[in-house]
């Protein structure tokens, strides 16, 4: 797997990686991350994906790991 860009935020680490064909997102805030897998074929500018990352994908992604840190605290619970 091959990083191809790293975009600058001050809250997620997110980065574009490339392997077997396709792109794969990741999005990691904490110890929790996120990744989604795109077709090469898909992507015509990396630049316009960024954007649509930036735009679109953050904000739902964000609430996504809300939900996961909320499962995760109920899991701590019933373990310990």
């Amino acid at each position: 797997m091959r990083l191809v860009k790293q975009i600058p935020h001050d809250k997620f680490l997110i980065q574009i990686h490339q392997y077997n064909q396709k792109y794969i997102v990741k999005i990691e805030l904490g110890s929790f991350e996120q990744l989604y897998k795109i077709s090469t074929d898909e992507v015509e500018d990396l630049d316009k994906l960024e954007k649509q990352i930036i735009s679109f994908l953050l904000p739902s992604a964000f609430k996504r790991f809300l939900e996961m840190r909320s499962d995760w605290v109920e899991i701590q619970k019933n373990i310990t």
